[in-house]
Parts: C-alpha cells; sequence; structure tokens
C-alpha cells in the first residue's frame, strides 16, 4: 500500500474567498519578489543544509557571520550529527521562525535493530507508531522530561537490509525519532537503535530549497566583489515563506498601519481570506502585495468573517515596521 507522505497543512487546499473587492496602491510597501538584495539579507530565510559535526547554533552562527549580520536564527534544533534541512531567519526574520514549531517535520531515518526480526514484524511494528504516541523526552534534550503526547503522521519503509532499516517519518514537532526508534526496539524485544538521521522538510522548507554553508558564502563573494546578485538570491527566501503553512487574511491598504501599532484585526479591514478558517486558528495578516503584516488568533470562523462586523483576529506578534503604509488612508489608490 501506497504511503501519504505529505504534512497535514500539505493536504489542505486554502480557497480564497473576496469579502470586499479592493486594490493596493503601488506608492506602499512592496512585494516580496521586488524587495533589494540588501533589505532580503536582512529580511529573509536561508534553508541550510546542517552538516553533521557542528550544532544548529553553531551552523545558525556560521550562516550569521558570512552575511555579516548582527542575529540570525533557527527554528527546530537538529543534534550535532544529524544533518538536513535547517531554516534560518535573518536579522528581523529572526522572530518570524518560531511560526515553523506549528508545522510538521520530516526525516530519513536508518534503523539498526539489534536482532534478527522477520520483515513482516518490521512493517507491522513501525506501522503501529503511527498516529498518537506518548514520549518521555531523551535525558540529553532541550525540554523539561515529562512524558507528552506527540503524533506520527506517516511511515514509510524505503528499505530493509537485514538487520537495517531505512524509512521516511513525518511527525509533529517536538517528536524524538532516537526515541521512536528506541521505544520500537523495546516494543519488538530485540532493541533498536538509530545509526543515522536526516531532517528533509522543517514545514513548508524541504530539499528542493536547500543550500551549504559553502553555497552560501560564494554567493555572498559573488554578490560583494563582483556584484552578481543572482545566485543570492536563490537561496535567501522572503519572510513570508514561512508562514505559507498558515491560514491567512488580506487586509486593505487604510488598515495595515494600525496593526503595524499592535491593534487586532476588525471585519472591516479585511478584503480577502482563506475559506478554511476556524476560530483559535494561527492566522497569518497578509497586505494585498503579500506582505507579512502579524500573527494572530482568529477570533470566528472564515464564515462569520464574511458576514459580520467585530473582532476577527487577536493580534499576537507584528512583522512589518509602522510607517511602511500611511495612517487613515481613506480609500485605495494605485
Amino acid at each position: 500500500m501506497d504511503v501519504d507522505t505529505r504534512l497535514p497543512f500539505e493536504k489542505i487546499k486554502r480557497e480564497v474567498v473576496i469579502r470586499k473587492d479592493a486594490e493596493t496602491s503601488d506608492k506602499y510597501g512592496k512585494r516580496p519578489e521586488e524587495r533589494t538584495t540588501e533589505e532580503i539579507i536582512h529580511y529573509g530565510i536561508v534553508n541550510i543544509d546542517k552538516p553533521a559535526g557542528p550544532t544548529s547554533h553553531q551552523t545558525t552562527a556560521y550562516a550569521r557571520d558570512i552575511l555579516n549580520l548582527r542575529k540570525a536564527g533557527h527554528s527546530g534544533t537538529l543534534d550535532p550529527q544529524v544533518t538536513g534541512v535547517l531554516p534560518i531567519g535573518l536579522e528581523r526574520a529572526t522572530k518570524v521562525m518560531h511560526l515553523l514549531l506549528t508545522a510538521g517535520k520530516e526525516y530519513i531515518a536508518l534503523m539498526h535493530i539489534h536482532d534478527d526480526l522477520d520483515e513482516d514484524l518490521i512493517r507491522e511494528g513501525l506501522a503501529s507508531f503511527v498516529g498518537e504516541i506518548t514520549q518521555l523526552p531523551p535525558v540529553k534534550s532541550a525540554v523539561k522530561r515529562v512524558y507528552r503526547k506527540r503524533k506520527v503522521y506517516y511511515i514509510e519503509i524505503i528499505e530493509i537490509d537485514g538487520r537495517d532499516v531505512l524509512f521516511k517519518v513525518g511527525v509533529q514537532a517536538g517528536t524524538y525519532i532516537r526515541k521512536l526508534i528506541h521505544d520500537f526496539g523495546v516494543k519488538m524485544r530485540v532493541g533498536a537503535h538509530m545509526a543515522k538521521l536526516r531532517r528533509t522538510k522543517a514545514g513548508p522548507f524541504n530539499e528542493k530549497t536547500i543550500f551549504t554553508l559553502n553555497d552560501l558564502r560564494d554567493a555572498y563573494y559573488y554578490y560583494k566583489e563582483e556584484g552578481n546578485d543572482s545566485f543570492l538570491r536563490r537561496i535567501i527566501q522572503p519572510v513570508e515563506r514561512a508562514v505559507e503553512h498558515l491560514p491567512k487574511v488580506w487586509i486593505l491598504d487604510s488598515a495595515v498601519d494600525s496593526i503595524c501599532h499592535g491593534a487586532n484585526l476588525k471585519v472591516p479591514g479585511i478584503a480577502k481570506l482563506n475559506k478554511d478558517i476556524k476560530e483559535g486558528d494561527t492566522t497569518a495578516i497578509m497586505t494585498l502585495k503579500n506582505e507579512l503584516v502579524a500573527y494572530g488568533h482568529a477570533n470566528m470562523n472564515s464564515e462569520t468573517m464574511l458576514k459580520d462586523k467585530g473582532l476577527a483576529v487577536v493580534t499576537h506578534k507584528v512583522f512589518m515596521q509602522p510607517g511602511t503604509y500611511p495612517k487613515n488612508m481613506r480609500k485605495n489608490k494605485r
């Protein structure tokens, strides 16, 4: 049987519905793809292929120093020997990285079983871990060591070679693959340990957009020394990529500045929205140019947003700088 190896947000087709026909003025703001190279260096995301050896923090520091920045931050720590997808927010984009924690992660793992085990039993044993599981984090972990529930979205076995099992697994953030493999060994009464691990997805970031630290260094050199920014602009992604997995509302130009000052979003300020928003959903607030303004939690569902007045989204964190759009805009003009 084929396994659906999509994370939950990847299965959702988010339909956009119009609440109020509106245009956006070219005088204010800037579409993400129109930002200058210097702007994306200070407000973008690089998806680094973390090498084995350094910690996630060290890898992030290397990327920061290559670009001569003051600040950078990653989402989701990988153990030193684990490789793969490590999204890193640059300067002002650092504070958006925690939104990736609500998205799932995918890994390719090599498990070594300590005794012979029939292939059918291996498949049945791994399949039993799909769904909600209970984990006790390892002794060496960044979280409090208490039992907690986590979801395993899928496990696909790629290859079984004797006692070595290569498999793909999609999980809720905060799931420990090393512990999952250990628990498999305990359940099957043969023992097992993780031989290798590589992260292949962190929310919307995957191996299609991954680059090495050497790639980043070369790209920055070409930009600074030869004036060629094409490679660097391929590597640095817009900050908006970090909210691709979230439902969204797009707001009128006239509503942008008040949100930038921390105001909550009221229904009259919405131009369009995703159809499937539920009350309580973490929701991205966007301009009509697809710029990220802020995020918050929906105070009502999308159906209610379309027909009622009132408080639509409680703003939690603002990313756009105040003054990007003027205050008290009466109407949208080109």
